[in-house]
């Protein structure tokens, strides 16, 4: 199984984080957390890394319905994306969605199968979307 659908894009980290919100917005998600990780490491730890934020992502509709089948689904909930620098480019970010069909996996409740479908369509629509803008 795939961890997660990802892309890459070539523009400033600022501007595909911006870029990443907007089109998850578009499918629905809002992003309800925010660990900026390179900030955190550097704080805490003293280490330097690059750009890396993780976005928690989060479609009630979806999210509602997955609750309503199992409620301990949020301990997987939110969905998260991660925007990051890529490190063998100075010119590349990667975005990545968490694979909502490991929550199918890990609870092995088949009633949960069309809430990750559908959240897996709309996360990598999103993802697409920051594609088709590119070109």
């Amino acid at each position: 199984m795939e961890i997660g659908p990802s892309t890459t894009l070539h523009t400033g980290f600022e501007e595909a984080v911006r870029r990443t919100r907007a089109a998850l917005a578009e499918q629905g998600f809002g992003v309800l957390t925010e660990i900026d990780m390179r900030a955190t490491l550097e704080a805490k730890l003293g280490e330097k890394m690059e750009d890396y934020l993780i976005l928690g992502a989060c479609n009630p509709p979806l999210a509602h319905r997955a609750v309503g089948v199992d409620r301990r689904i949020g301990l997987l909930l939110p969905c998260n994306v991660v925007v990051r620098r890529d490190r063998d480019s100075d010119t590349a970010v990667l975005v990545e969605a968490m694979n909502p069909e490991v929550m199918v996996q890990v609870t092995e409740e088949k009633a949960l199968e069309p809430v990750a479908e559908e959240a897996t369509a709309k996360l990598r629509a999103a993802l697409e979307s920051l594609n088709s803008a590119e070109n």
